[in-house]
């Protein structure tokens, strides 16, 4: 019974491209790619493109994005006023309407 190969056999050198930053590093890896790019060292080796690196993550490169809490809050309070206004509004009304029953009920007891 053979031993089965469980890691991969086909590391070579490969440069991971951030365009968006402009950062490239060259490592070995098992990435499949059709581009080749032409390295530092004269060589070309396969290149693969990714969206974030660490010179382009803000977790690496201390600018966070700036997130508009004072937007939110704001929008929050508005809503809770507007249902707040609502509310009393709704709670007038019924009032009135308890108001002008009482009224009429009063005017058939007279009439009676």
């Amino acid at each position: 019974m053979s031993k089965k190969v469980t890691h991969p056999q086909d590391y070579r050198y490969v440069v991971f491209s951030d365009e968006a930053a402009g950062f490239s590093f060259l490592t070995r890896s098992t990435a499949q790619s059709e581009e080749t790019i032409k390295w530092e060292d004269g060589k070309e080796y396969p290149l693969i493109k990714v969206q974030i690196s660490s010179a382009s993550h803000p977790f690496f490169t201390g600018e966070e994005k700036i997130i508009d809490t004072e937007g939110r809050v704001d929008r929050f309070k508005a809503r809770a006023k507007r249902a707040e206004e609502l509310r009393a509004s709704l709670a007038n009304k019924a009032k009135k309407a308890e108001k002008e029953a009482a009224k009429k009920a009063e005017k058939s007891s007279e009439g009676e």
